[in-house]
């Protein structure tokens, strides 16, 4: 079940360098791509940054509407993270190609994709400089959600391997998060 975390503690969330799916919507279209530059920047207020090169149809999506949320996808989706990746929503539906269910978001109008271990909400903060020469988009942290069954008390936990999210290394390659190790006090 998706729970509300405190944006306080949102960035634990992405901490652990999950590849994302963002999904954007503008203008009565919308997108998903596969992101794996995406990052904490801030808890107080709730802060991260996300690649989302030029030219695309996510960043014309996310140009025109100043909003858009990270999804942080389990391994049930690997096929998908790594399809979405491949080619452009501009030339096709990504939602229906790859039958991806999907909720409506608390606060912006980006869709949540489902059979994820988390959701970011994000509204874009103004840093053109930042956006033109490195395609770097600055936002804050709205709305946070995570499943209540990966993420307990603020600590991933995942319950099946099926349920760990997805760690991108290059072509198409991909390793899941791991078991929990403690180092000593």
């Amino acid at each position: 079940m998706r729970v509300s975390v405190p944006l306080r503690r949102a960035y634990k969330l992405i901490n652990h360098g999950p590849t994302t799916l963002i999904t954007s919507a503008a203008g009565g279209r919308r997108n998903v791509m596969s992101a794996a530059w995406v990052m904490a920047l801030d808890f107080d207020p709730a802060k991260l940054v996300a690649v989302i090169a030029a030219g695309t149809f996510t960043r014309t999506l996310v140009t025109a509407s100043g909003e858009f949320v990270v999804n942080v996808p389990t391994a049930k989706l690997l096929d998908t993270v790594y399809a979405a990746g491949q080619v452009s929503g501009l030339d096709e539906d990504k939602f229906a190609a790859y039958s991806l269910s999907t909720s409506e978001a608390s606060i912006v109008g980006a869709p949540l994709l489902e059979d994820c271990a988390a959701w970011l909400e994000c509204k874009v903060v103004p840093e053109a400089h930042m956006q033109e020469r490195y395609d770097l988009f600055v936002a804050d942290v709205v709305a946070a959600w995570a499943d209540d069954a990966s993420f307990v008390d603020g600590v991933w936990r995942f319950p099946r391997d099926e349920d760990r999210t997805l760690h991108h290394l290059s072509s198409g390659v991909f390793i899941t998060s791991g078991d929990i190790v403690k180092a000593k006090s």
